[in-house]
């Protein structure tokens, strides 16, 4: 090695120990974590309890604690958390490294069940320790597996307080890169049972390439009833649905509105922030806030719910965007006092008077005292309503503002607004539309104008409902060109200008942005051919809704076959003009060559065997704890491996593919008290397990294998799957924090999971509260 490589090579190696001093989540020693602009700002504003503005400071510049959640729909939540609890959190309590106790993991107080953990430990620490470097395997491993999510402290708050129930129709706004995404699928799916809940996630992003990141969590959790989506939040289209044989306006029964702001609350892990934080940052924010917040409540069913949130502190994207929409609704929309839902979570009530200021240091109190040169920066909802009755009709100290020093998290904004009643602009739109229908109708050219019957929903009036389709761009178009001025008026100008009513698409330019381009989904037909075999081959029952699969392709062999809820598939038939799908619905089958001589060219697919399995009534090897530790850890074992009673029912299995079934004994609480499935083969006299490598280590480490790769490379598991489970170890082992938090999910990534598992982790930024670390 040259002298100039060995020099490179100590720099690199003298830049990594400053940033393992830093913590786990650090990366930036080298930035000064000191904005005066910032410290000026909030101390006038007086957000910070007196007397706690050092501490708040102190706070600010100490890393982040890395936070897991637990997935809370999967049964084996419990395992894991017994896992955790048993296994390693134990050990942890009483390990030293360098004459310092570590400090255990602890639960948060305010989120249920004990299913989120925060911890302090450091990358270094890790790395000193192979008890926490098995630790941070096992998160790794899981977190591949969806079973555990890492995930910021603050960013859990919103989809607890939305109240989710398994029937409700939610859509994810501003959604990328999908933690609190895959918490909206986890509490649909409550009862594991019911492998289709009535209700459904739409998750939107505007960035083609972050809905990627998106695809790949949601993917984690394998469920039919979620569909990730391309469009502006600001303009997002008015989805139809077929209700009882006519077109029906989809209205979402709650909406998860976590827009895009300043971070200046994510100053913790994003140090970036610290230098490059102003006050014009969220003066240039705050209408895109209110447009997206508006085009939310639109979209809301009468009696719904939508969270506000943002990773902010400031009130010009915070307080002064709900009171803007709060005045605008004219008591449509109202506060829902959240106090006493997540008890233990300390946070601060909504301000209710704050000031303005500008980046040169200039403050302002009313838009009276706003020069003319600066009103297309300054707006006046972005000032405190000055009626004092009306201010306290807002009910603005509702609003839940999280501060950093009060539980050692990042700086968060959340409210919740409940709508009572129609928007008004939609009340009174159609009677303005009169006056222009013959212009408005010859531009009707995304949808028909029958469409927008009455009855759109049956929370809202029958007027209300034909009236909303129409007139929500009319909004849009209010918010974005003048916020002061009444709607009616301004909607009546418009009435001609765009009359479709945010239906279609965005224009063609903005759609083709990053080159979207998706494979077709289409759905099976009821007499399609390549269903009959898979019928009779896995004897599925008569109830299996066959309508709801779908593949990715009109022409050629179906690669691979998914499934979705009938609520979906709803949906995607209704507005395949007017929607960009990314990605939709849960890989059942995959076509397999091997299989036809058998008598099925399709084998069973892992991803979506919780999914399928109720509906399969033949081809079931019904397995003990023992059997499966021989399938996880044996490439190819002999079905003489078997215990004596999964080896019988094999034997009169032909080959082809299989389902692996273990049903837990209550009577031997020692083994696992979760039902567990897994796709196989049964070869000609041999029997193999389908399933990918995080997969397979996470039913191990159920099981109570020991599945980790030592500092020497020494896989350490059962002797008999030595090949396969080193090499698997490994391999899991390589893919250190670093490569974790840098690897993006791009379009080309093998987003199906399959048993190659080619799967990233998510990478934030600023504007994104979940943390990958």
């Amino acid at each position: 090695m040259g002298k100039r490589s060995r020099q490179r090579q100590k720099n690199q190696n003298a830049g990594r120990d400053n940033r393992d001093t830093a913590g786990w989540g650090a990366g930036y020693a080298d930035i000064i974590k000191e904005n005066k602009l910032f410290e000026n700002y909030y101390k006038e504003l007086g957000l910070v309890p007196e007397g706690e503005f050092e501490q708040f400071m102190e706070a600010m510049r100490e890393p982040l604690p890395a936070t897991i959640r637990i997935t809370g729909y999967k049964s084996h939540a419990k395992e894991i958390l017994h896992c955790l609890k048993e296994k390693y959190f134990k050990d942890i309590q009483e390990l030293e490294i360098d004459g310092q106790k570590i400090e255990a993991p602890q639960p948060l107080s305010w989120y249920p069940d004990e299913q989120a953990w925060h911890t302090n430990m450091s990358r270094k620490i890790i790395r000193k320790s192979p008890l926490l470097e098995k630790f941070h395997q096992f998160l790794v491993s899981e977190t591949e597996s969806g079973n555990i999510s890492r995930q910021e402290a603050v960013s859990m708050i919103p989809p607890l307080l939305l109240k989710i129930e398994p029937h409700h129709k939610i859509l994810d706004m501003c959604a990328a890169p999908g933690s609190k995404t895959a918490q909206l699928i986890e509490m649909l799916h409550a009862d594991m049972d019911v492998p289709f809940p009535e209700g459904f996630v739409i998750a939107n992003d505007v960035d083609n390439k972050r809905c990627y990141l998106l695809v790949h969590q949601a993917k984690r959790l394998n469920s039919p009833c979620i569909m990730v989506v391309n469009h502006d939040a600001s303009c997002i289209p008015t989805l139809e649905i077929n209700s009882n044989g006519k077109k029906d306006v989809l209205f979402y029964d709650r909406i998860l509105c976590d827009v895009p702001c300043s971070g200046d609350g994510t100053m913790r892990k994003n140090i970036d922030v610290w230098k490059k934080w102003t006050t014009s940052n969220s003066l240039h924010l705050h209408g895109l806030q209110l447009r997206i917040a508006v085009r939310g409540v639109e979209q809301l069913a009468v009696g719904g719910r939508m969270v506000y949130s943002t990773c902010s502190l400031n009130p010009i994207e915070d307080e002064a965007v709900i009171a803007a929409l709060l005045e605008k609704s004219e008591g449509a929309l109202e506060l829902a006092d959240c106090s006493a839902d997540l008890p233990g979570l300390k946070w601060m009530p909504g301000v209710t008077s704050w000031k303005l200021m500008t980046k040169e240091g200039q403050w302002y109190t009313d838009w009276s005292e706003v020069p003319s040169s600066r009103h297309t920066q300054i707006r006046p909802t972005m000032f405190p309503q000055k009626d004092p009755e009306k201010l306290a009709s807002f009910h603005l100290e509702r609003c839940m503002r999280i501060l950093p020093h009060h539980q050692n998290t990042g700086g968060f904004f959340v409210a919740v607004l409940v709508k009572k009643a129609p928007m008004p602009w939609n009340k009174r739109y159609p009677k303005l539309r009169k006056d222009s229908k013959l212009s408005s109708s010859a531009a009707q050219t995304g949808r028909s104008k029958e469409a927008p019957s009455p009855g759109d929903t049956p929370h809202l009036p029958p007027e209300g409902s034909t009236e909303k389709v129409e007139s929500n761009s009319q909004e849009e178009k209010v918010d974005k060109e003048a916020d002061e001025t009444p709607e009616g008026a301004s909607v009546g100008q418009d009435a001609g200008a765009k009359p479709e009513g945010m239906c279609g698409p965005p224009p063609s330019k903005k759609m083709r942005l990053f080159g979207y381009k998706e494979d077709p989904f289409v759905f099976l037909s009821d007499d399609d051919p390549v269903f009959t075999t898979i019928q009779s081959f896995y004897d599925l029952s008569p109830d299996f809704p066959k309508l709801n699969v779908l593949t990715r392709t009109h022409e050629g062999k179906k690669r691979n076959l998914y499934m979705v809820s009938k609520e979906l598939r709803n949906v995607l038939l209704n507005n395949s003009e007017r929607m960009k799908v990314i990605n939709t619905g849960v890989k059942v089958w995959s076509r397999n060559s091997e299989g036809e001589e058998f008598g099925c060219a399709f084998r069973l697919a892992q991803e979506g065997i919780y999914t399928l399995q109720p509906y399969i009534r033949s081809r079931i090897i019904r397995v003990s704890v023992e059997d499966i530790k021989v399938l996880l850890t044996q490439e190819n074992p002999y079905l003489s491996k078997l215990e004596d009673e999964a080896h019988a029912q094999a034997q009169k299995i032909g080959m082809g593919s299989i389902v692996l079934k273990y049903i837990p004994n209550p009577n031997n609480p020692g083994e696992p008290q979760c039902p567990i499935q897994l796709c196989g083969w049964r070869g000609k006299t041999s029997i193999r397990a389908f399933v990918p490598r995080n997969e397979r280590f996470h039913y191990l480490r159920m099981l109570g294998v020991e599945v980790f790769r030592d500092k020497q490379g020494l896989g350490q598991k059962r002797s008999d799957g030595e090949k396969d489970g080193k090499e698997e170890a490994e391999d899991a082992a390589e893919k250190d924090e670093e490569q974790e938090e840098e690897r993006a999910a791009d379009k080309e990534v093998d987003l199906e999971n399959g048993n190659e598992n080619g799967s990233s982790e998510s990478k934030t930024d600023c504007g994104d509260k979940e943390t990958s670390s």
